[in-house]
């Protein structure tokens, strides 16, 4: 059997203790029979995922809100789509197509921000639109670390919008597979035909996938002859993800 891990039994215990109220640093400490710097580090960090807050004024410690948020659905969509902005307009640019930040509600993708492709070319607006999850590469991103969203996809069903669509659950679990191994998601007409998308995850605290960002376009654009993703685009992308998880994570 493998053992257990005491920093989280004692993680634990300071939060058991916090609900009963307020304390200082040396209160938690004497309470746990713990040396007052290990009870610091523990509230620290607590407080850097939202568990905590600390009074300024008291230097007092009570539970955060990101406790009252577990059994809701992910991070605040405003404060992904403000760490991201910046970020997005960025790959845009380098990347010369639409971008796309997306997060899972309620068994869809909701788009949170919408970057047009830097040309002259008639476009439309996409922020707040829903994606289906199984048929877009925003949408198999977060379907790859989420296994009860898979679960809701499927029992809603498979829906097919073009030939290409994933509509049987074997094919859609190997590709989320796929999709794990190389850290990023292609998806070629299986929404739209003759457009593609390539995305990656965005990261939180502990490395739990919050949202996703991706670039959409013709298929002859964002893939080579084989219909494989153009090796620079994936580079874009990704580089572009793990800089708002850096943000993210750090905030």
């Amino acid at each position: 059997m493998p053992g257990l891990i005491q920093s989280i039994e004692r993680s634990s215990a300071v939060l058991r203790l916090l609900a009963a109220g307020r304390l200082r640093v040396k209160e938690i400490a004497d309470a746990l029979d713990l040396p007052k710097s290990t009870a610091h580090s523990i509230l620290r960090t607590l407080e850097h995922v939202g568990f905590v807050e600390q009074d300024t004024r008291t230097a007092r410690y009570r539970l955060g809100r990101g406790l009252l948020e577990l059994g809701e659905d992910g991070l605040d969509l405003n404060e992904l789509r403000g760490r991201a902005l910046n970020w997005a307009d960025a790959l845009a640019a380098r990347g010369g197509e639409e971008v796309r930040i997306g997060a899972l509600r309620d068994g869809h993708v909701v788009v949170v921000h919408h970057v047009f492709r830097p040309d002259d070319s008639v476009q439309s607006l996409d922020t707040g639109h829903l994606l289906p999850p199984h048929a877009t590469a925003l949408g198999k991103v977060l379907l790859a670390y989420n296994a009860p969203a898979v679960e809701v996809a499927v029992r809603a069903g498979l829906e097919a919008y073009t030939r290409r669509t994933l509509t049987l659950p074997r094919d859609l679990a190997r590709s989320l597979t796929e999709t794990r191994e190389r850290g990023w998601s292609l998806s070629v007409e299986e929404w739209e035909a003759g457009r593609a998308g390539i995305a990656a995850p965005v990261r939180s605290f502990g490395g739990l996938v919050v949202g996703a960002i991706g670039v959409s376009g013709p298929v002859e654009r964002l893939c080579d002859t084989r219909r494989q993703a153009r090796p620079a685009l994936v580079e874009h992308v990704t580089a572009t993800a793990r800089a708002i998880t850096r943000d993210l994570a750090g905030s």
